[in-house]
Protein backbone atom coordinates (compact mmCIF):
# COMPACT_ATOMS: atom_id res chain seq x y z
CA UNK A 1 0.00 0.00 0.00
CA UNK A 2 1.08 3.53 -0.82
CA UNK A 3 2.34 5.67 2.21
CA UNK A 4 -0.57 7.79 3.61
CA UNK A 5 -0.11 11.65 3.14
CA UNK A 6 -1.93 13.24 5.76
CA UNK A 7 -1.83 17.56 6.35
CA UNK A 8 -2.83 18.61 9.72
CA UNK A 9 -3.33 22.24 9.45
CA UNK A 10 -4.18 23.27 13.39
CA UNK A 11 -3.51 22.62 16.80
CA UNK A 12 -3.03 19.05 17.34
CA UNK A 13 -1.88 16.96 20.27
CA UNK A 14 1.32 14.72 20.56
CA UNK A 15 -0.88 11.89 20.63
CA UNK A 16 -2.35 12.46 17.04
CA UNK A 17 1.19 13.15 15.49
CA UNK A 18 2.56 9.84 17.27
CA UNK A 19 -0.30 7.59 16.06
CA UNK A 20 -0.02 8.83 12.74
CA UNK A 21 3.21 8.39 12.55
CA UNK A 22 3.30 4.53 14.43
CA UNK A 23 0.46 3.93 11.40
CA UNK A 24 2.75 4.79 8.72
CA UNK A 25 1.29 7.55 7.68
CA UNK A 26 3.57 10.45 6.38
CA UNK A 27 2.82 13.60 8.45
CA UNK A 28 2.92 17.47 7.54
CA UNK A 29 2.01 19.59 10.48
CA UNK A 30 1.55 23.13 10.41
CA UNK A 31 -0.82 24.95 12.58
CA UNK A 32 0.65 28.13 11.25
CA UNK A 33 -0.31 27.88 7.47
CA UNK A 34 -2.43 30.44 5.67
CA UNK A 35 -5.96 29.37 3.91
CA UNK A 36 -4.45 30.17 0.46
CA UNK A 37 -0.95 28.01 1.32
CA UNK A 38 -3.73 24.89 1.80
CA UNK A 39 -5.60 25.80 -1.10
CA UNK A 40 -2.07 25.80 -3.05
CA UNK A 41 -0.96 22.28 -1.72
CA UNK A 42 -4.09 20.12 -0.78
CA UNK A 43 -3.82 18.26 -3.85
CA UNK A 44 -1.40 16.08 -2.45
CA UNK A 45 -2.78 14.77 0.29
CA UNK A 46 -4.95 11.68 1.01
CA UNK A 47 -6.01 12.89 4.06
CA UNK A 48 -6.22 16.44 5.76
CA UNK A 49 -7.36 17.33 9.59
CA UNK A 50 -8.75 20.41 10.53
CA UNK A 51 -10.36 22.35 13.17
CA UNK A 52 -12.36 26.03 12.23
CA UNK A 53 -9.43 27.59 9.74
CA UNK A 54 -11.17 26.96 6.66
CA UNK A 55 -14.22 26.51 5.18
CA UNK A 56 -13.93 23.02 3.84
CA UNK A 57 -16.57 24.10 1.00
CA UNK A 58 -17.09 22.89 -2.77
CA UNK A 59 -13.96 24.96 -3.69
CA UNK A 60 -11.51 23.29 -1.39
CA UNK A 61 -13.26 19.92 -2.39
CA UNK A 62 -12.59 20.37 -6.25
CA UNK A 63 -8.83 21.51 -5.61
CA UNK A 64 -8.24 18.30 -3.11
CA UNK A 65 -8.32 15.67 -5.92
CA UNK A 66 -6.30 13.37 -3.75
CA UNK A 67 -8.52 13.45 -0.85
CA UNK A 68 -10.03 10.29 1.06
CA UNK A 69 -11.05 11.46 4.22
CA UNK A 70 -11.13 14.76 5.92
CA UNK A 71 -11.27 14.86 9.88
CA UNK A 72 -12.93 17.49 12.20
CA UNK A 73 -11.02 17.56 15.88
CA UNK A 74 -14.23 18.48 17.61
CA UNK A 75 -18.24 17.98 17.46
CA UNK A 76 -19.01 20.49 14.77
CA UNK A 77 -19.10 19.96 11.19
CA UNK A 78 -20.59 22.99 9.78
CA UNK A 79 -17.81 24.18 7.80
CA UNK A 80 -17.27 21.37 6.33
CA UNK A 81 -19.87 20.68 3.09
CA UNK A 82 -20.62 17.30 3.98
CA UNK A 83 -23.07 16.40 1.00
CA UNK A 84 -20.39 17.57 -1.41
CA UNK A 85 -17.58 15.85 -0.16
CA UNK A 86 -18.93 11.86 0.17
CA UNK A 87 -20.38 12.86 -3.53
CA UNK A 88 -16.69 13.28 -4.38
CA UNK A 89 -16.01 10.15 -2.34
CA UNK A 90 -14.52 11.73 0.54
CA UNK A 91 -15.38 10.40 3.74
CA UNK A 92 -16.09 13.00 6.71
CA UNK A 93 -15.06 12.44 10.60
CA UNK A 94 -15.11 14.25 13.74
CA UNK A 95 -14.75 13.07 17.28
CA UNK A 96 -17.66 14.84 19.74
CA UNK A 97 -16.67 11.65 22.06
CA UNK A 98 -13.73 13.82 23.13
CA UNK A 99 -15.65 16.48 24.76
CA UNK A 100 -18.70 15.49 25.65
CA UNK A 101 -17.45 14.93 29.46
CA UNK A 102 -15.93 19.00 29.24
CA UNK A 103 -19.31 19.89 27.92
CA UNK A 104 -21.83 18.16 30.38
CA UNK A 105 -19.45 19.29 33.62
CA UNK A 106 -19.22 23.07 32.19
CA UNK A 107 -22.92 23.27 31.59
CA UNK A 108 -23.62 22.23 35.36
CA UNK A 109 -21.07 24.31 36.43
CA UNK A 110 -23.04 26.90 34.75
CA UNK A 111 -26.79 26.20 35.73
CA UNK A 112 -25.34 25.80 39.82
CA UNK A 113 -23.45 29.24 39.55
CA UNK A 114 -26.34 30.74 38.05
CA UNK A 115 -29.60 29.29 40.24
CA UNK A 116 -27.18 30.08 43.78
CA UNK A 117 -25.90 33.71 42.37
CA UNK A 118 -22.12 33.02 42.53
CA UNK A 119 -20.51 35.32 40.18
CA UNK A 120 -23.28 38.15 41.29
CA UNK A 121 -22.15 36.92 45.01
CA UNK A 122 -18.71 37.21 44.46
CA UNK A 123 -18.75 40.39 43.01
CA UNK A 124 -20.30 41.84 45.88
CA UNK A 125 -18.12 40.53 48.60
CA UNK A 126 -15.36 41.77 46.55
CA UNK A 127 -16.81 45.45 47.00
CA UNK A 128 -17.22 45.12 50.31
CA UNK A 129 -20.79 44.21 50.02
CA UNK A 130 -22.13 41.37 52.45
CA UNK A 131 -25.56 40.72 50.90
CA UNK A 132 -26.95 37.04 51.82
CA UNK A 133 -30.76 37.23 51.48
CA UNK A 134 -30.12 38.89 48.20
CA UNK A 135 -28.27 35.31 47.05
CA UNK A 136 -30.67 33.52 47.96
CA UNK A 137 -30.21 30.72 45.56
CA UNK A 138 -32.96 27.83 44.92
CA UNK A 139 -32.03 24.47 44.52
CA UNK A 140 -31.47 21.64 41.21
CA UNK A 141 -32.99 18.99 43.29
CA UNK A 142 -37.04 18.49 42.54
CA UNK A 143 -36.76 20.84 39.05
CA UNK A 144 -37.08 19.94 35.41
CA UNK A 145 -33.84 20.17 33.17
CA UNK A 146 -35.25 19.73 29.38
CA UNK A 147 -32.30 19.04 27.39
CA UNK A 148 -33.03 19.27 23.50
CA UNK A 149 -30.72 17.46 21.55
CA UNK A 150 -29.89 14.11 22.82
CA UNK A 151 -26.37 13.09 21.02
CA UNK A 152 -23.01 12.99 22.58
CA UNK A 153 -23.07 16.57 24.46
CA UNK A 154 -26.37 16.29 25.38
CA UNK A 155 -26.73 12.46 26.45
CA UNK A 156 -23.25 13.27 28.80
CA UNK A 157 -25.31 16.23 30.37
CA UNK A 158 -28.19 13.79 31.22
CA UNK A 159 -26.46 11.54 32.79
CA UNK A 160 -24.11 13.63 34.80
CA UNK A 161 -27.31 15.65 36.29
CA UNK A 162 -28.64 11.95 37.65
CA UNK A 163 -27.31 12.54 40.64
CA UNK A 164 -28.98 15.56 41.67
CA UNK A 165 -32.42 14.51 42.03
CA UNK A 166 -34.28 16.55 39.26
CA UNK A 167 -36.41 15.22 36.66
CA UNK A 168 -34.33 15.39 33.07
CA UNK A 169 -36.78 15.49 29.87
CA UNK A 170 -34.93 15.12 26.38
CA UNK A 171 -35.92 15.54 22.59
CA UNK A 172 -34.53 14.83 19.77
CA UNK A 173 -35.41 15.15 16.41
CA UNK A 174 -33.69 12.64 14.83
CA UNK A 175 -33.79 10.17 17.68
CA UNK A 176 -36.61 8.14 19.03
CA UNK A 177 -36.45 5.27 22.35
CA UNK A 178 -33.47 6.28 24.31
CA UNK A 179 -35.31 7.18 27.47
CA UNK A 180 -33.39 5.50 30.41
CA UNK A 181 -33.36 5.73 34.37
CA UNK A 182 -31.78 9.54 33.71
CA UNK A 183 -33.75 10.74 31.23
CA UNK A 184 -37.25 10.69 29.60
CA UNK A 185 -37.44 11.41 26.24
CA UNK A 186 -40.20 13.36 24.93
CA UNK A 187 -42.29 15.86 22.28
CA UNK A 188 -40.57 20.00 22.03
CA UNK A 189 -43.64 20.55 23.06
CA UNK A 190 -43.94 18.65 26.32
CA UNK A 191 -40.37 19.74 26.96
CA UNK A 192 -41.44 22.94 26.46
CA UNK A 193 -44.58 23.11 29.00
CA UNK A 194 -42.43 21.33 31.56
CA UNK A 195 -39.03 22.47 32.05
CA UNK A 196 -38.02 24.89 34.27
CA UNK A 197 -34.18 24.91 32.59
CA UNK A 198 -33.67 24.29 28.97
CA UNK A 199 -30.05 23.51 28.09
CA UNK A 200 -29.24 23.38 23.99
CA UNK A 201 -26.62 20.65 22.84
CA UNK A 202 -28.00 20.81 18.60
CA UNK A 203 -25.41 21.23 15.77
CA UNK A 204 -26.01 24.35 13.72
CA UNK A 205 -27.64 23.15 10.76
CA UNK A 206 -30.17 25.17 8.48
CA UNK A 207 -32.88 24.46 10.75
CA UNK A 208 -31.55 24.84 14.17
CA UNK A 209 -30.40 29.03 13.52
CA UNK A 210 -32.38 30.71 15.92
CA UNK A 211 -34.24 27.67 17.38
CA UNK A 212 -34.62 29.48 20.29
CA UNK A 213 -36.17 33.17 19.46
CA UNK A 214 -39.29 34.76 20.26
CA UNK A 215 -41.41 31.69 19.23
CA UNK A 216 -39.89 28.80 20.80
CA UNK A 217 -39.73 31.30 24.11
CA UNK A 218 -43.09 32.16 24.28
CA UNK A 219 -44.12 28.69 23.63
CA UNK A 220 -42.52 27.65 27.33
CA UNK A 221 -44.99 27.37 29.76
CA UNK A 222 -42.76 28.63 32.79
CA UNK A 223 -39.63 31.24 32.98
CA UNK A 224 -36.88 28.98 32.26
CA UNK A 225 -33.01 29.19 32.60
CA UNK A 226 -31.26 28.99 29.38
CA UNK A 227 -28.11 27.45 28.50
CA UNK A 228 -26.24 27.00 24.97
CA UNK A 229 -23.31 25.29 24.52
CA UNK A 230 -23.89 24.35 21.42
CA UNK A 231 -23.40 27.19 18.76
CA UNK A 232 -24.23 30.60 18.83
CA UNK A 233 -26.49 30.65 16.15
CA UNK A 234 -28.91 28.64 17.77
CA UNK A 235 -29.89 31.20 19.84
CA UNK A 236 -31.48 34.53 18.69
CA UNK A 237 -29.78 37.11 21.37
CA UNK A 238 -32.16 39.47 20.57
CA UNK A 239 -35.12 37.62 21.41
CA UNK A 240 -33.23 36.54 24.78
CA UNK A 241 -32.67 39.73 25.62
CA UNK A 242 -36.44 40.74 25.44
CA UNK A 243 -37.61 37.20 26.99
CA UNK A 244 -35.18 38.61 29.97
CA UNK A 245 -36.85 41.88 30.56
CA UNK A 246 -39.98 40.39 31.17
CA UNK A 247 -38.35 37.67 33.78
CA UNK A 248 -39.59 34.79 30.60
CA UNK A 249 -36.06 34.00 30.47
CA UNK A 250 -34.63 34.00 34.50
CA UNK A 251 -31.23 33.39 34.01
CA UNK A 252 -29.01 32.66 30.52
CA UNK A 253 -25.49 30.50 31.04
CA UNK A 254 -23.78 31.13 27.16
CA UNK A 255 -20.51 29.70 26.34
CA UNK A 256 -21.53 30.45 22.61
CA UNK A 257 -22.84 34.11 20.68
CA UNK A 258 -24.15 34.32 17.65
CA UNK A 259 -21.53 37.10 17.34
CA UNK A 260 -18.49 35.43 17.62
CA UNK A 261 -15.86 34.60 14.45
CA UNK A 262 -16.94 31.07 12.13
CA UNK A 263 -13.22 29.87 13.45
CA UNK A 264 -14.69 30.55 17.43
CA UNK A 265 -11.08 32.83 17.80
CA UNK A 266 -12.56 36.34 18.19
CA UNK A 267 -15.78 38.45 18.24
CA UNK A 268 -17.37 39.22 14.67
CA UNK A 269 -16.83 43.23 15.25
CA UNK A 270 -15.68 45.36 17.83
CA UNK A 271 -19.46 47.42 17.26
CA UNK A 272 -21.05 45.05 19.29
CA UNK A 273 -24.97 45.12 19.34
CA UNK A 274 -26.85 46.60 21.97
CA UNK A 275 -28.49 43.01 22.81
CA UNK A 276 -24.94 41.88 24.01
CA UNK A 277 -24.33 45.24 25.91
CA UNK A 278 -27.31 44.34 28.06
CA UNK A 279 -25.99 40.70 28.52
CA UNK A 280 -22.79 42.12 29.54
CA UNK A 281 -23.78 43.87 32.43
CA UNK A 282 -26.63 41.57 33.82
CA UNK A 283 -26.09 39.95 36.94
CA UNK A 284 -28.19 37.14 35.58
CA UNK A 285 -25.76 35.96 32.71
CA UNK A 286 -22.83 34.00 32.65
CA UNK A 287 -21.03 34.73 29.39
CA UNK A 288 -17.63 32.03 28.47
CA UNK A 289 -15.52 32.28 25.18
CA UNK A 290 -16.47 29.03 23.58
CA UNK A 291 -14.77 27.05 26.37
CA UNK A 292 -17.16 24.62 26.85
CA UNK A 293 -15.31 21.69 25.60
CA UNK A 294 -12.30 23.60 25.99
CA UNK A 295 -10.17 21.24 28.93
CA UNK A 296 -6.92 19.56 29.32
CA UNK A 297 -8.31 16.07 29.21
CA UNK A 298 -10.25 16.92 25.99
CA UNK A 299 -7.61 18.10 24.18
CA UNK A 300 -6.08 15.09 24.30
CA UNK A 301 -9.28 12.63 23.34
CA UNK A 302 -10.29 14.68 20.49
CA UNK A 303 -7.35 14.00 18.61
CA UNK A 304 -6.87 10.77 20.06
CA UNK A 305 -10.19 9.55 19.31
CA UNK A 306 -10.13 11.21 15.61
CA UNK A 307 -6.82 9.31 14.52
CA UNK A 308 -8.17 6.11 15.66
CA UNK A 309 -11.02 6.57 13.24
CA UNK A 310 -8.83 7.77 10.71
CA UNK A 311 -6.49 5.21 10.77
CA UNK A 312 -9.21 2.51 10.91
CA UNK A 313 -10.43 4.18 7.81
CA UNK A 314 -7.66 3.49 5.75
CA UNK A 315 -6.57 0.07 7.49
CA UNK A 316 -9.80 -1.21 5.47
CA UNK A 317 -8.92 0.10 2.03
Amino acid sequence: MNTISILIIDDAHELMLKKFSDAGFAVTHNEHMSVEEVNQCIHLYDAVIVRSKIIADKSFFDKATKLQCIGRVGAGMETIDILYAESKGIACFNSPEGNRDAVAEQTIGVLLSLMNNVLKADHEVRNLIWEREGNRGIELKGRTVGIIGYGNMGSAFAKKLSGFECTVLAYDKYKTNYSNSYVTEVSLQELQQRADVISFHVPQTPETIYMCNKEFIEACKKPFILLNTARGKVVNTHDVVEAMKTNKIIAAGLDVLEYESYNFQDFLTDNMPEAFNYLKTSQRVILTPHIAGWTVESKEKLSSILADKIIAFFSKK
